[in-house]
């Protein structure tokens, strides 16, 4: 499936690369990051920074955009997305920035161009909600986190 995506590459966005998926079956664009070349954005352990990627989308009704974290940056570095994963609406057409986190036990600098989180296009289902007295029983009931099996502490 394809699906036509409107991209507006923002002045400090120029001269770096459309986000590009990285082999023929990836889910993910990979995200840039738009900052000033020869300046560094420094992410210290336990903080979280907005980083901008220079672009703006207009997405078609009925699609949304995923910014997810890169598995590398996360497993090698603690680097994830904060809000992940972030959800883009159609009608938004502002500058995507990732909100960026360090888990990880030293300082993580990037650079203009470093890839830094994936962007996925998805549909959207929209729900109908409906209002009623009672929902149907099931073997889980309401049953919460853990509740359907596995490991538990002592």
């Amino acid at each position: 499936m394809s699906v036509q995506v409107k991209v507006k590459r923002l002045p400090h966005g120029d001269n770096l690369p459309l986000p590009a998926y990285q082999s023929a079956a990836a889910a993910g664009l990979d995200l840039l990051a738009a900052i000033p070349s020869g300046s560094t954005v420094v992410i210290e352990p336990g903080a979280r920074e907005l980083v901008p990627t220079g672009l703006a989308i207009e997405l078609p009704e009925g699609c949304e955009a995923q910014v997810r974290p890169r598995s590398g940056l996360a497993l090698k570095h603690g680097i994830t997305v904060l809000n992940s994963p972030g959800t883009i609406d159609a009608d938004y057409r502002g500058e995507i920035s990732v909100v960026l986190i360090n888990h990880g036990s030293a300082a993580f600098e990037i650079s203009r161009g470093d890839r830094i989180a994936q962007l996925v296009i998805a549909p959207v289902t929209r729900a109908e909600l409906v209002e009623t007295v009672d929902i149907s029983a099931t073997a889980r009931g309401a049953g919460g986190y853990g509740s359907t099996g596995g490991a538990t502490r002592r």
